[in-house]
């Protein structure tokens, strides 16, 4: 079986009709209370971002995960454009098409142990606060950070419950405690999620001279548009 798990904060999940016939789908809404929750959903308090609904949902779910779990946020698309497509793969098993876990997105980055130059030069980040990723290495695991971390923006990943149970439910527990307290905790996960699932390190060869890769095709401006 295959599930979709979705963090919701107050997107229209319409999207979610689409799914292949056949795919469970869980929603955590973590909307504000002026705000209606979607229909089917489970409230969840709104702490961090979307890091904390997954670890929520594998603590929870941890003795019924799906054979693979698809984690995405509630407008995933400006991440991952192609999810149905993927979806649709996983659904209908197709060969090669199930992964022990996979990054879901376009953009690949890397940062250093102080958030460099990723989070440093993030547009959502205009006091230019370095991330203490040091700090959460030493929290969660009680050892020192690497010199680079590479990951995939937009924290939206498919796992398979054989990958999920390499860690305790103990594990997630505290990760999930983490989740609540740490500073910039969600930026933190983004960039760790392969090491979170014991998963191989994307191959340093495939990034670009300036640390990223763009799989997303860019099309160039129409003429004459304004930049905004």
């Amino acid at each position: 079986m295959v599930e979709v798990v979705v963090c919701r904060y107050g997107e229209d999940l319409a999207w979610t009709r689409n799914l292949p016939r056949g795919i469970r789908l869980t929603i955590y809404d973590k909307s504000p209370e002026d705000q209606a929750p979607w229909p089917g959903s489970h409230p969840l308090a709104n702490h961090s971002r979307d890091d904390f609904a997954c670890l929520h949902h594998l603590v929870e779910r941890y003795d019924d995960l799906a054979e693979l779990t698809v984690f995405a946020q509630g407008r995933p698309f400006d991440h991952a454009p192609d999810l149905h497509r993927i979806i649709r793969g996983y659904a209908q098993g197709e060969q090669g098409t199930r992964p022990d876990f996979a990054w879901l997105g376009f953009l690949w980055e890397t940062d250093d142990a102080r958030g460099r130059p990723s989070f440093v030069t993030w547009s959502k980040n205009p006091e230019r606060r370095e991330l203490n990723l040091e700090g959460f290495f030493q929290t969660l695991w009680g050892e020192s950070a690497p010199e680079k971390v590479r990951y995939v923006g937009g924290s939206q990943f498919a796992l398979s419950k054989t990958a999920a149970h390499r860690r305790s439910k103990a594990f997630y527990q505290k990760a999930r405690d983490v989740s609540r307290t740490f500073p910039d905790a969600a930026h933190a996960f983004e960039r760790t999620w392969d090491r979170i699932f014991m998963a191989p390190p994307l191959d340093e060869t495939l990034f670009g001279p300036s640390g990223m890769r763009l799989l997303k095709p860019v099309r160039p401006k129409p003429a004459g548009a304004n930049s905004r």
